[in-house]
């Protein structure tokens, strides 16, 4: 069993490990959106998946060798695997049936949820003004989900589940950084995400999935064979994907989640460019209103927390 050396902490790596993240998996958001009209869910992901796992396999020998693959924290990894599957199907599932720039921003309760998660899971103290600032963020988001208008949309409901799973994922990460290493976790994880979207494949196959909701269609249509563009995409989105969640995991394992946690906000400003740009997408009055809350109040929250950490204010239950 390879010993893995204490990462060291440096806040402005994991920031820009952060930010490079982001922006990769924006493009996937992207393509996937792109190709949700035509293909199931399940086909993309294991194209992905596919792709992937020889570029983390390069990448955990790099780094420390395959024996990180088998420690005693396996298990971990790979229960965090399933958290992080449940993360990345709702949100993929969002996007034929929402605009990219809604579902990036309801995806936004990811760092409130980290606030609430911090409490029992790392030890952290969240004072008053910070549990406000959370609820005023939960505000915001329901400012987009409009519950009882007409124009509520049950898919909205996804992005915030996958808020809420990648959230817990982001504590495992912080938990198990200490001893295992990015590119384990990673692989761990992309390997859960072909199983179970084989899986899905297999129970799904060979439905037409006609005349259903988007997000349905999208879970249910059964597979087709790819033009060579679209598996060329589908196949982009697994080199998207060994990157980038090796990227983000790094994040959070070498930083802070307070000094890491603001920039999660830089994938908004993909969502809304790339929705103006390829589908002629503009956040109504509502969702800017929405945007606006969540962002304030996360920002609020991150700022709170790392001025306790600096000792410049003092926390209060």
């Amino acid at each position: 069993m390879t010993a893995l050396p204490k990462p060291r902490h440096d806040s402005s790596l994991g920031i820009l490990c952060l930010c490079a993240g982001l922006g990769l998996f924006s493009v996937q958001d992207l393509i996937l959106k792109l190709l949700a009209g035509s293909y199931p869910l399940s086909q993309a992901m294991v194209f992905r998946s596919l792709t992937a796992l020889p570029l983390l396999l390069w990448l955990v020998a790099r780094d420390g060798g395959l024996g990180t693959l088998f420690t005693p924290g396996t298990r971990a990894m790979i229960g965090r695997g399933l958290v992080m599957f449940v993360a990345y199907a709702a949100y993929y599932l969002a996007l034929p049936a929402l605009p990219l720039a809604s579902v990036v921003a309801l995806y936004f309760s990811a760092p409130l949820f980290i606030t609430i998660l911090s409490v029992p899971m790392l030890g952290e103290a969240v004072g008053w003004r910070r549990g406000l600032a959370v609820l005023t963020g939960f505000g915001g988001v329901l400012v987009i989900l409009r519950p009882g208008a007409g124009l509520f949309e049950v898919a909205a409901l996804l992005p915030v589940l996958s808020g809420l799973c990648y959230g817990l994922s982001m504590i495992f990460a912080r938990k198990l950084g200490t001893r295992e290493s990015a590119p384990a976790m990673a692989f761990w994880g992309n390997l859960v995400f072909l199983l179970l979207a084989a899986l899905m494949a297999l129970s799904f196959g060979g439905n037409p999935a006609l005349d259903l909701h988007p997000s349905l269609a999208f879970l249910l249509r059964g597979w087709v064979w790819p033009a060579a563009l679209d598996a060329t995409l589908m196949a982009g989105c697994g080199v998207i994907a060994a990157l980038g969640l090796t990227l983000l995991t790094q994040a959070y394992r070498i930083a802070d989640a307070a000094a890491v946690t603001p920039f999660e906000y830089s994938a908004l400003l993909w969502g809304i460019l790339w929705g103006w740009a390829f589908f002629a997408e503009w956040p109504d009055a509502h969702a800017w209103a929405g945007i606006a809350i969540i962002l304030t109040a996360g920002l609020y929250v991150l700022w709170r927390e790392r001025q306790i950490q600096k000792g410049s204010l003092r926390a209060r239950p």
